[in-house]
């Protein structure tokens, strides 16, 4: 299911998730453009929303290096949980909905 975020107004970036996804080599500004290029995806995340509803943001950076960020909302700020790079199904999923 997509989900819209109207009032996102920014990213929460503490300790806990500050360069955490350095591991994927994916930096925070990197996470922060995927929310801001065309298209982007978010679909609910049912199957890890068990403490917290989270989603799957599929997008690309300015850079168009494409990534899947699953993220939770805390008020009305973006906190990223996690960032990699999309696998060869996730691409082909992305490019036939820009299709679109």
């Amino acid at each position: 299911m997509m989900k819209e975020y109207p009032e996102m107004a920014g990213f929460d970036w503490d300790e806990g998730n500050r360069d955490k996804n350095l591991n994927h080599g994916v930096q925070n500004w990197e996470c922060e453009q995927v929310f801001f290029n065309e298209p982007l995806i978010i679909l609910n995340d049912p199957k890890h929303s068990i403490a917290e509803e989270r989603s799957a943001a599929f997008g690309r950076t300015e850079g168009g290096r494409r990534l899947v960020v699953i993220f939770t909302m805390r008020g009305s700020k973006v906190r990223v949980i996690s960032a990699r790079d999309m696998n060869k199904k996730e691409r082909q999923f992305y490019e036939d909905f820009g299709k679109e």
